[in-house]
């Protein structure tokens, strides 16, 4: 089984450099017309980019007292078919495979095929590929399969799940394998332990999915609101929020693996007090995850608040592991400790982006 790190694949997701800024800027003039209109000449390019024509309708829309805003009139999205094809070598190894099929899936390809430079694409190659399709690539389906060849289709519409559906799911998933995971750890369950390690690669694929969604907008900005957006800038916010809640799952996942490799019960009031610690930084994640929705700022200030007592719950665990059995029982139950701590500790960095991305509304509203 291949493991992926979405951060090490697309760290820089979303990100606007100043360059990219400056080719998105442009300074016109205002003309005076017919006595009672004022006009205002638009870029070719930018028009072409857009898919519009001469006689194309679009709306003006005044935001605040500062800023006006031109979109297309018309609110359907162009179902573009965007192909690719990968030559793959009997030499490739499958992380190049990988890496050349989610940089695809993520810039927003529809159909992607893969080839063999050779005869034929190794057995191994093709189970690889297959192994990324229904692991990683939401909304992707295999339409032709053979060994001279594979084809992918993304099926999935762009408008068929927004990024906040997308979050939300993701969100749920994450929280659930905690729950699991303690129940497995008080139980020492070691087949419960398999599933939340399974359901990691959920949260991964939905991860994948909003960084996709996100490529897109950030793209075509009058596709954002359509997905859930209301500006550019909310999308490197969200690439960091859903990065935040795929690292939460994957600290689930390593106390799992924890649990499977120890093979043996943990001390029943030690792991009701790592559940009580757990259920406190998932109500964090809660608090900073809803500020999110309800676009709040003080909601994640209290967030932010909230998570600094998870170290004084750390704290207070290791003090009470008096007299271990052995120091390999000391040191199990501070790295799940420090993981459950991680949890709200990503939820404080989840608030804190929120705070970045309400903190104009409160001046705002202070005005």
């Amino acid at each position: 089984m291949i493991s992926f790190d979405v951060e090490k694949l697309d760290d820089d997701v979303g990100k606007v450099s100043e360059k990219d800024l400056e080719q998105r800027q442009e300074t016109r003039k205002l003309q005076y017309t017919g006595g009672s209109s004022y006009i205002v000449s638009l870029p070719k390019k930018w028009i072409q980019d857009l898919g519009l024509k001469q006689g194309d309708h679009v709306h003006i829309i005044r935001q605040a007292n500062s800023v006006l805003q031109i979109a297309p009139a018309s609110k359907r999205i162009t179902k573009e078919q965007k192909e690719a094809t990968i030559e793959v070598g009997k030499d490739n190894n499958p992380y190049f495979i990988a890496r050349k099929l989610i940089a695809l899936y993520f810039l927003g390809y529809n159909v992607i095929t893969i080839v063999p430079k050779e005869e034929r694409l190794l057995v191994e190659q093709r189970e690889v590929i297959k192994s990324i399709v229904r692991r990683v690539l939401m909304g992707t389906e295999i339409i032709a399969d053979s060994a001279t060849g594979i084809t992918l289709q993304v099926l999935i519409n762009l408008l068929d799940l927004s990024v906040d559906a997308a979050f939300k799911r993701m969100l749920l998933i994450a929280k659930s394998m905690y729950r699991d995971t303690l129940l497995a750890l008080q139980e020492n369950n070691l087949e419960l332990a398999e599933q939340v390690i399974k359901s990691d690669d959920e949260v991964d694929r939905f991860s994948f999915y909003i960084v996709r969604q996100l490529k897109i907008a950030i793209k075509n900005e009058h596709l954002l609101k359509e997905i859930g957006l209301e500006e550019p800038r909310n999308c490197l916010g969200y690439r960091l929020i859903a990065k935040s809640v795929e690292r939460v799952a994957d600290h689930a996942a390593i106390i799992s693996k924890d649990i499977i490799d120890m093979r043996r019960p943990l001390n029943k009031d030690i792991a009701d007090k790592i559940s009580n610690m757990c259920g406190f930084a998932l109500e964090v994640l809660d608090d900073a995850c809803l500020s999110m929705f309800k676009r709040d700022y003080e909601a994640a200030d209290k967030a932010i608040e909230k998570s600094r007592k998870i170290d004084d719950m750390e704290k207070a665990i290791l003090r009470s592991v008096t007299k271990p059995k052995d120091v390999n029982d000391l040191y199990r139950i501070k790295l799940i400790t420090e993981n459950v701590r991680r949890v709200a500790e990503y939820a404080s960095d989840i608030a804190e982006i929120v705070l970045n991305m309400t903190v104009q509304q409160t001046l705002r509203r202070k005005d």
